[in-house]
């Protein structure tokens, strides 16, 4: 078992190292300077005579004057002490305080988002596997295959245009609106209430397109497990069929739905970018996307970082508990 666990850490710190390493490396491959790109539009703003010097001066500021392998040993340096440096479109705002600002955001709205597709498509997904549940139940299945198989943006954008633009009943994008916030009086209920509208479009959208996902999957899995002898010999003893449902059932059939689970919350960070960008979210996803479009090298990585390392880790979680889930699986 120590050897099991020792093997897993093991592989958890490369996955971490190799990912990291790749995303360092990327941004840094394509053609052109993301400083020089930066100061060329600042230039347009506020000329400066010194425009050389000027770009020189924060390459040594950002360290990218220094030989690649030098600045390779400066990122993982400044992982191991928590720095990941200034962002180069927004300095001087280091990239801690940028992915803590929208980390919050992320998480408040995906870790929802998930749950509630979770409990209401694995619910659903179990009635649709159940032979004796109504046959109303039976006539959705149609249903979630046309949810699961819509494009995610196509999806959104569709939302968007309905209940923002034609029905106005809720805001399009962003995560609050702060002079509607400041005209209510500044309270913390006008606050909420304003996180929470902004909220509703991504969440729906998110479960809606969750459901259909959760609810096959649990179908799938509930319809193999009825073929399992223990169902037949439940059957045979003349157990209650809520019985033979709830304990034999749905429990077997939660377990791989449960590793997916498990391994959505650890891609919570890292699940929200398009959705993010879509609804222009000040979220993590936001923040990458925003970055990647300006080629800020240190966002890149930070957020990276964070999006890999709780990915990892729950693929960690899984593989150390998925045999206290299963009396079936020993660490042998």
């Amino acid at each position: 078992m120590r050897s099991y666990i020792l093997r897993r850490i093991l592989q958890f710190l490369a996955i971490i190292f190799v990912a990291n390493s790749l995303v360092f490396i990327v941004p840094r491959l394509v053609p052109g300077d993301p400083i020089v790109e930066y100061l060329n539009n600042q230039q347009l703003l506020s000329p400066n005579p010194k425009f050389d010097e000027w770009v020189e001066e924060y390459k040594v500021k950002f360290g990218v004057n220094e030989p690649l392998w030098q600045q390779y040993v400066n990122f993982w340096a400044g992982v191991v002490q928590g720095d990941f440096g200034y962002s180069i479109v927004a300095f001087p705002e280091t990239v801690w305080h940028r992915i803590t600002f929208a980390l919050p955001w992320t998480v408040g709205l995906v870790s929802v988002s998930t749950l509630l597709a979770f409990l209401v498509g694995g619910t659903l997904g179990a009635l649709l596997g159940w032979p004796d549940s109504p046959q109303i139940f039976q006539s959705l299945v149609p249903v979630l295959m046309v949810i699961g198989g819509i494009p995610f943006w196509l999806f959104s954008f569709a939302v968007i245009w309905i209940f923002a633009v034609e029905l106005q009943l809720l805001p399009p994008s962003g995560g609050i609106d702060m002079l509607e916030v400041l005209m209510a009086g500044s309270t913390p209920k006008a606050y909420v209430l304003s996180v929470i509208q902004h909220a509703i479009l991504p969440v729906s959208v998110f479960i809606l397109f969750g459901i259909g996902a959760w609810g096959l999957s649990m179908r799938a899995n509930l319809i193999m497990t009825l073929g399992e002898d223990y169902i037949m010999f439940a059957h045979a003893k003349g157990l209650p069929e809520s019985r033979i449902f709830l304990r034999y059932g749905v429990r077997n059939a939660l377990l791989p739905v449960i590793t997916a689970l498990a391994l959505a919350v650890g891609s919570i960070i890292s699940g929200s970018t398009i959705m993010e960008s879509t609804f222009s979210y000040p979220g993590i996803g936001g923040v990458i996307a925003g970055a990647i479009n300006a080629r800020d090298y240190f966002v890149i990585s930070g957020a990276a970082f964070f999006m890999i390392f709780s990915s990892a880790l729950a693929m960690l979680a899984v593989d150390l508990l998925y045999p206290l889930i299963d009396p079936r699986v020993r660490y042998k």
